[in-house]
């Protein structure tokens, strides 16, 4: 009796173990992705609302962000969580970089300030931090997608073993 007992409970428990593995853990994996999506909000990213409105964000706070909609620029502040996507983050990347890079050669060639060497310090340490801050954001956004291409590749084997289970019962 006991071991008829554990084989009623075997494809149970498979089935069980195969929901985990189809429908949980995928669901998950999207909750992480879209909260990290919505957590690197950044100014200048153009966005898509739950509600389906279009803006360029222009103000970001702790738990809200204000966008631009339109042609008429009306600005609208709205929760974080409201983002359904963001369209062109790269894009909105490459013009900060190359507004920075516009800026700082406008400071070369303007006349510069007579400064305090304390303020000059500390001026070229702000600089450098938000270079490196940067480059670590751009290292830590590879690793992240290299690290989601291995959880669905272990995931799909996972899957496959537990299928082939299956069909050998």
């Amino acid at each position: 009796m006991n071991s008829q007992t554990l084989t009623m409970f075997v494809p149970l428990i498979l089935l069980i173990v195969a929901m985990y593995f189809l429908l949980i853990r995928p669901q998950k994996k999207r909750e992480k992705e879209v909260n990290n999506m919505r957590a690197n909000l950044h100014v200048g990213d153009e966005i898509v609302t739950i509600g389906g409105i279009c803006g360029k964000i222009v103000k970001t706070k702790d738990e809200s962000i204000v966008i631009q909609v339109g042609a008429d620029k009306v600005k609208m502040e709205m929760m974080k969580w409201s983002v359904s996507k963001v369209v062109n983050p790269a894009e909105a990347r490459a013009a900060r970089k190359a507004e920075r890079a516009a800026r700082e050669e406008a400071e070369e060639e303007a006349p510069k300030k007579a400064m305090p060497k304390r303020m000059k310090k500390a001026e070229e340490a702000v600089e450098e931090a938000e270079v490196q801050a940067e480059e670590a954001v751009e290292a830590v956004e590879e690793k992240a997608t290299e690290a989601v291409e291995t959880v669905e590749a272990a995931a799909e084997e996972a899957a496959e073993a537990v299928s082939e289970a299956t069909d050998a019962e």
